[in-house]
């Protein structure tokens, strides 16, 4: 089998094959990223454009395979959280009719970075005028849950948990008829 994921960012890669391949089901697909063209937004502030960001990367991502997979992180409105909003990431996974979804576990930006985000910044930029970090694009490496972990969770593992939150649909197709 063959799947693609719709970018070349190694941190996402990595989380679709590492997901893959804990699954019987799976053993031996090959996971590769794929370069795709979207159009740039920003960084997604609401749910919607979380997954509708990540359907895209998934359908674009879908040429000559068996399964895409699209990874979106962005803002989702959590209500009673210091600040309104939640970090998620959502990974679609589209098998040229069907999508499948998962989610990651969420977590809040300081309230500065959220504020900058807000204001049109993407992460990164958020992370690094707030003072956090000098690192041009944290995505790419440990990314923000990296460094708020202290290391504990990087980005590959963090987009992991939302890899196999869509997986467990095509792992036990026959409870989701």
């Amino acid at each position: 089998m063959r799947f693609t994921v719709g970018s070349l960012n190694e941190t996402k890669v990595k989380a679709v094959a590492d997901a893959v391949g804990e699954i019987p089901l799976f053993y031996g697909t090959s996971v590769e990223g794929v370069p795709i063209v979207l159009e740039e937004f920003g960084h997604p502030k609401n749910i919607h454009e979380v997954v509708d960001g990540a359907m895209n990367r998934a359908r674009c991502a879908f040429q000559n395979c068996d399964l895409s997979f699209g990874l979106e992180g962005g803002l989702m409105d959590v209500p009673y959280t210091r600040t309104g909003f939640m970090e998620v990431t959502l990974c679609a996974i589209f098998d040229g009719t069907h999508f499948y979804l998962g989610l990651s576990p969420g977590f809040e930006w300081p309230e500065k970075c959220l504020k900058l985000i807000l204001s049109g910044h993407d992460g990164s930029q958020a992370f690094r005028e707030a003072g956090f970090t000098d690192h041009q694009k944290i995505g790419r490496a440990e990314g923000v849950v990296g460094m708020l972990t202290k290391g504990r969770m990087d980005r590959c593992a963090y987009n992991k948990y939302a890899v196999m939150m869509a997986l467990l649909q095509l792992e036990n197709k026959e409870y989701y008829q």
